[in-house]
């Protein structure tokens, strides 16, 4: 006798991805994600309450394996200090961003809905991202008096090159440079 496959939320949420990138967000729905894994959609609706509280789930899945675990192996990279390990932290955050608007388009819409509707997500989000940065700032021998207070500000001075409300700016030929002004006054404000 075959032993049935034990459903699981993690299971749901890479069938939700998978659906995703096959039909898009517009026209994934929660029965295609159960005809995916070959169950009801019962099924999938005794592990998330809604559509919206699976795709959250989906997108907070996404951000932690394709935003902040690469973020933390660059917050931890011991190789790097100052204001430069300061700089390719947000610089990664912006090329990851920019890769996945560009190469995983339907996830990124995803995370770009989910945004706008899921605020403690989102500040979960920003929370990981901006403590990783206190901690590069209190290891860094840039003296301030509050390192969190800093990672906030440096965070949202950039929000225009990370931020998905700003994906259709990405494209222009001068972003690089826009953000190479940027970075140059927030360091020049460090020293």
């Amino acid at each position: 006798m075959e032993k049935l496959e034990v459903l699981t939320k993690e299971k749901i949420l890479e069938a939700t991805e998978e659906t995703l990138k096959r039909f898009g967000l517009t026209k994934t729905s929660v029965t295609d994600v159960a005809n995916a894994l070959d169950v009801s959609h019962g099924s999938i609706y005794r592990h998330f309450k809604s559509k919206a509280e699976l795709f959250e789930g989906a997108t907070e899945k996404w951000l932690d394996e394709k935003i902040i675990k690469p973020l933390t192996d660059v917050c931890k990279d011991s190789s790097m200090v100052g204001t430069q390990h300061l700089k390719t932290y947000i610089k990664t955050l912006i090329e990851l961003k920019r890769c996945y608007a560009r190469e995983d388009e339907e996830l990124f819409k995803m995370y770009a809905k989910v945004t706008e509707e899921s605020a403690d997500l989102i500040h979960n989000h920003v929370s990981q991202i901006t403590d990783q940065m206190s901690e590069i700032i209190c290891r860094s021998s840039i003296n301030v008096d509050d390192p969190h207070q800093l990672a906030r500000t440096i965070f949202q001075a950039t929000t225009r090159f990370h931020h998905p409300a700003h994906a259709y700016e990405w494209k222009s030929p001068t972003i690089n440079s826009e953000f190479s002004n940027v970075w140059a006054l927030i360091e020049n404000g460090l020293s």
